[in-house]
Formats: structure tokens, sequence, C-alpha cells
């Protein structure tokens, strides 16, 4: 018979092995695949991917920022460039290296498949969006022309990324740019967000946190020591300029407001019933399509029905059916009072019902 403490130190070394080699981001494996990655080849596309972005930018490309971007050295970043040259793909130019048309296109096409696997990852996945840019990191290198073109075509042919970022088409055009940065915008002017960018992960994912989404709304109220003051769901809040400098925006109309009160499901009282303006920006990927599969359209009627001892999930009556849902999924639900309706009342009528759209 086995001594169970020494099951129990059995156990506990194979646990404590098994995360040493598989920890996420920091175990042997994760390290092996992040060095495996580091080839020459992958390498030399990410070089190409950096010149295009210095070029959209309109800045010049320097040894030290490419080797700061690949996190390698100075003389591998040199030696990568003078490959590319070799290649076709780079030349000198008069302010440092630059794309040829040849590594141009080459880098439309990493371009194209990185926003749209990020695209497919924000629409049919429930990968948060901290995640979105290392996960296509990983793909971008690995998928065919073939294969983007028909995620391309099973997506819908989206024209922009889930940060706001144009999607190359085949042939290699890209959408204009739109907007303006959150920093322009003067005091007293509601503005619509159009982009955020992705990089640093960590200012995005603050960014986030903070409620800032992809077709949210909001005010700009005032400007206290170089940061933006901002107003959105009913609170105020500064941004310092770091962050508002990765945020691009349209301006809305003059007369227009972006902290227009909203009312959510999970504001809803026993036995109220409510028709569903839209769901929340800020709700997407698989919790998306879930609503949506459910029938959570604009103009569907919903009748708060039973809430749980605890308060929360609250089951709500959707087309005929009885559903829970947690207050979170309530929360995304913007909902205006019941109105008349002709023929089933969880049938959607009038103009609303003919778009799935949103704002936070």
């Amino acid at each position: 018979m086995v001594d169970p403490g020494i099951a129990l130190l059995v156990f506990g070394l194979v646990a404590t092995g098994s995360g040493v080699l598989f920890w996420p981001r920091a175990g042997l494996v994760a390290r092996l695949l992040q060095l495996i990655r580091l080839s020459e080849r992958v390498l030399l596309k990410d070089a190409i991917k950096h010149l295009h972005s210095c070029e959209r930018a309109g800045r010049p490309a320097t040894f030290e920022e490419l080797a700061g971007r690949l996190n390698v050295s100075r003389a591998r970043a040199a030696a990568l460039l003078s490959r590319l040259t070799e290649m076709g793909f780079a030349q000198s130019g008069a302010t440092g290296p630059a794309l040829t048309d040849v590594g141009r296109q080459s880098a439309l096409r990493l371009v194209r498949t990185h926003r749209m696997w990020e695209r497919y990852l924000a629409d049919r996945t429930s990968v948060p969006p901290g995640e979105w840019h290392d996960e296509a990191e990983r793909v971008e290198h690995d998928l065919s022309e073939e294969q983007v073109d028909a995620l391309d075509q099973r997506l819908g042919f989206p024209r922009w990324d889930p940060h706001g970022d144009p999607i190359p088409t085949p042939a290699g055009d890209l959408p204009p740019d739109r907007g303006v940065n959150l920093t322009a915008v003067e005091t007293g002017r509601a503005v619509e967000v159009v982009h955020l960018e992705d990089e640093p992960r960590e200012l995005y994912d603050a960014l986030v946190a903070d409620g800032f989404v992809l077709g949210g709304r909001l005010d700009v109220v005032g400007r206290t020591d170089g940061a933006v003051q901002v107003r959105a769901g009913g609170r105020t809040w500064d941004v310092d300029p770091i962050a508002a400098g990765n945020v691009t925006v349209r301006r809305l109309p003059a007369a227009e407001h972006g902290d227009a009160p909203r009312r959510t499901l999970a504001e809803t009282q026993p036995g109220e019933t409510v028709h569903v303006e839209n769901i929340s920006r800020a709700c997407q990927g698989a919790q998306r399509r879930r609503l949506l599969d459910l029938g959570v359209v604009p103009g569907t009627s919903i009748r708060r029905e039973l809430t749980s001892a605890g308060g929360d999930p609250v089951a709500y009556r959707i087309r005929g059916a009885l559903i829970a849902l947690r207050s979170t999924q309530a929360g995304w639900i913007h909902v205006t009072a019941r109105q008349a309706t002709i023929g089933n009342a969880d049938t959607p009528v009038g103009p609303a019902a003919q778009a799935d759209g949103g704002t936070v």
C-alpha cells in the first residue's frame, strides 16, 4: 500500500514540474516557443511590417527603433535590413531604410492577415481584447492568402479591425485614415471613438478598463494640467496626454451629446416590459453572438419575469422563451419604454429593427 505522505509529495512534485514547464508566457515550453518564433524568417517579416508602419506614420525608420521593436541587437537589426535589401524588399532612402514596391505589397499581406485574425477573434471567440494582438502576431506568419481570403468572406468582408485599423483588401488597397486625435478636440464637443492604438498592450488595457471602446461616444468637457477631461456613462474622468494620444475620434454634429442617458435591461423592474434599443459595443465576440441568437435585436420586446434568490441572474421573457441573464449581460442591453407594436409584441418593428448598432 502506498504511503499517503509519499503520494502527496509525488503529486506536489509533478504539479510543480508541470507549472515550470507549461506556465503561460513564463514556462519553459512558452519560452521555447518564443525562441522558435524568433527565426530569421519571422524576424524578416516583422521588420517589413515595422518599415511599413513607419511609412504609414510618415516618420523615418531607424536601426535603433527596429532593434527595439524586434527585441534584437542593433547589429542584428542592421543584418536583417541588409538581408531585406538583398531580397529586393527594402532599399536605402534619403532618411533611412524604406520599402520597395515588392516589400510594400508583402507588408500589406502581413497587415491584412494580422488585422483579419484580430477581427475574427473579436467577432467569433471569447478571447479578451488584450489578447487579440498577441494572438494575431502568432498566426500571421502561418496563414496562406487563400485562408485569409476565405476568412474575409466568412466574416462578411470587414473593412476595419476591432481596434479601428483599416484592413487591406486582397489587392492591397487601404481605406483612408479617419478621425483626429482626442488631444486635438476642443472642449464642449461630443465625439465617437474610431480607433484605439493597441500597442503598448499595458496602455491599451488601461484604456479598455477605463471604458473606452470602439464606437463609444463621449463628451470632451475640459482640460486639467494637460489632461483631457471627458464624460460618458454618467461619470467624468481625466485622460492623461499619453493615453489620449492613443485614442482617435470623430467629431459628432454640434447638436449631439456623447453622454446621452442610457437605460439598460438590468435597471428594469419586475413585470416591466421594454424594447431593445441596441447592444453596447462593449459586448463583443461570443457574448454578443449569444444575445443575438436569443433574438436580442433592436425592437425586440423583453419582459422581466423572475429574480433569483441572490438577485442574479434574472429571468426575462424574450420571444416567448424564459432566458436567464446575469446582471453584466443585462447591463449591455440598452432599452426604451415599451411602445405600441403591430401584431406579435415580440416582433421588432420600425427602423430601429433594421440594424444591430450601439454605443457605449
